[in-house]
């Protein structure tokens, strides 16, 4: 072998290497988050997410991930929960997402958990999050009618079907933020569950908690398994 063809040895054998040395894998982009279907309250409507959903977006859930639904109040929890099964169903099927997260104030818990315990619900909803939710019922709700109201009061035929046995079933977590300042929810202790996480929030009213931005950060680190349990 010559000379010319040994100092350029070196140089051939780096180039063989470097074309033989597999390409560096790209880092795999991160999953998105699991959608999240807002359920409101009486007398409301799915605008009452707009700051909680905004914040939401803010730290990177895409809008197609806020589901921000509205539903008749005066109709019966269970009427409502075969309602959300169907739009939980749709959201799965649009986002090919295996669960959602259900985010919920005040009445929107019981049609939720009405879902959960006896629509199979449990098996599609990895977080449940109840804010001033009457889950064991609202002496409030006297002193409104229909059938929602009706079912909100303590001892209702449906409460005690609701909260009979196990009140957090299945692998769902639950968590419940209340606050003794919460007047529409009487008593305050009507709304923590056996098996859930019960947070205590500051002093809030009843239409505060879905706009309170600490409530938002823990909301958001429940839903996301952050949260310390």
């Amino acid at each position: 072998m010559n000379a010319p063809m040994l100092r350029s040895l070196p140089a051939v054998l780096i180039a063989l290497a470097t074309c033989a040395a597999p390409a560096a894998a790209a880092p795999a982009a991160p999953a998105p988050p699991d959608p999240v279907v807002f359920v409101h309250g009486w007398n409301s409507d799915g605008t009452a997410w707009n700051t909680m959903a905004g914040r939401f977006r803010a730290d990177g859930w895409p809008a197609d991930r806020l589901h921000q639904w509205t539903y008749p109040t005066s109709q019966s929890n269970a009427t409502t929960a075969a309602q959300l099964a169907s739009v939980i169903d749709r959201v799965l099927a649009s986002t090919g997402a295996a669960k959602v997260d259900v985010v919920t104030h005040s009445m929107g818990a019981l049609s939720s958990r009405y879902y959960l315990k006896n629509l199979g619900g449990d098996k599609k909803v990895d977080a449940w999050v109840s804010l001033a939710g009457p889950n064991h019922g609202t002496q409030a709700a006297r002193w409104c009618g229909g059938t929602s109201c009706v079912e909100m009061r303590p001892g209702s035929a449906f409460l005690r079907a609701l909260n009979t046995g196990d009140e957090t079933p299945g692998p769902t977590r639950y968590a419940t933020w209340w606050s003794a300042c919460d007047a529409i929810i009487n008593p305050a202790g009507s709304v923590a569950l056996t098996g859930a996480v019960n947070t205590q929030a500051p002093c809030l009213l009843h239409t505060a908690f879905t706009e309170n931005a600490g409530v938002y950060r823990e909301v958001r680190d429940h839903v996301t398994g952050a949260a310390p349990r």
